[in-house]
């Protein structure tokens, strides 16, 4: 059972698993039970015969017959109306069932993965959803966590988008501006992945002179400023300024200085230091920061480099979300 909100990758880390797994040169198969009537479900799991109903016109096999010796992954899986779930509950434990309209029985070898954003528990308890079938189904349960509690991976996955989004687009992104950053490291990510992918693609598209846009307005337009965390940006900030005073050894001004590392005025940044609690003092080098992107360039906003292994384009193109 794989757990998560909405956008976390629940189906990603089912193809992870199956393609680890023995079955991985066997078929993986999905049915997002969301998506699906209600009437067609049990059709569509396990298949009918011809004339079973209105519309049955030829014999088909289900997903449970596809998936034979595979993975099948049930997505969705709280959507899963009441009537459905008797019957699934008989393949798990006996690997067999029928076709619908067919009083023969089928038998199958099938791993099967489930994934949902409910809490089938809770909906257990309301009787929303049969208790036998989640205690079946929770035999090992993965939990993947929102993007909010993992705000390191941000910068890697926005670096993944970008080189993603600039190959599909004839594209080349080679600075992000900090305010772009900061927005996106503060922000909350309702939509997790999903969302901040969606960003990325449209901040790609817009782009001009290899420069990211300023993301602010359409953070703005898209009605989530208010829950961008000030706390986390302050840190955020507060953060890139030291590690870049440590690549400087303390130089503020200067064309070798922080200031112009950080595309600000020395004025400017003297005002942030203090705004901060940053004294001006030599900073000893810290460890090396890269700074590789896109074609092995060097970023040129220092902001992008807060990770110290960065996802280049081209790698685990597996990592979009569908």
């Amino acid at each position: 059972m794989i757990l998560g909100e909405t956008g976390t990758g629940k189906e990603l880390i089912a193809r992870r698993i199956h393609s680890m797994s023995d079955r991985a040169g066997r078929p993986f198969v999905k049915v997002n039970c969301a998506a699906m009537p209600f009437d067609l479900l049990e059709s569509e799991l396990f298949g009918h015969e011809r004339g079973a109903f209105t519309g049955a016109v030829a014999q088909r096999p289900g997903r449970f017959e596809v998936a034979n010796g595979g993975t099948l992954f049930l997505d969705e899986i709280g959507d899963m109306p009441l009537a459905s779930q008797p019957k699934l509950l008989r393949v798990l434990q006996e690997g067999e069932f029928e076709r619908v309209g067919s009083s023969r029985t089928q038998h199958v070898d099938v791993r099967l993965l489930a994934a949902t954003h409910r809490d089938l528990r809770a909906m257990a308890r309301n009787s929303e959803f049969r208790s036998d079938l989640y205690y079946r189904l929770n035999v090992f349960p993965v939990t993947l966590p929102p993007l909010r509690e993992r705000r390191d991976d941000i910068v890697q996955l926005i670096r993944h988008f970008i080189g993603l989004f600039s190959r599909r687009l004839g594209k080349e992104i080679t600075s992000v501006p900090q305010e772009s950053l900061f927005c996106m490291l503060a922000y909350d990510w309702p939509g997790n992945i999903r969302e901040l992918q969606n960003i990325v693609e449209r901040a790609v598209i817009l782009s001009q002179d290899g420069v990211f846009p300023d993301l602010g307005d359409q953070i703005r337009n898209d009605g989530i400023a208010d829950t961008v965390a000030r706390p986390g940006r302050r840190y955020y900030e507060r953060d890139t300024i030291v590690k870049t005073l440590r690549e400087t050894n303390g130089i503020v001004g200067g064309a070798r200085g922080a200031a112009v590392k950080l595309g600000l005025k020395r004025t400017t940044l003297i005002a942030r230091m203090k705004k901060f609690g940053i004294e001006c003092e030599r900073w000893p080098r810290g460890s090396e920061l890269r700074a590789e992107f896109a074609g092995g360039r060097g970023i040129a906003n220092p902001a992008m480099t807060l990770l110290p292994t960065p996802i280049r384009p081209g790698e685990n193109e597996a990592a979009t979300l569908n």
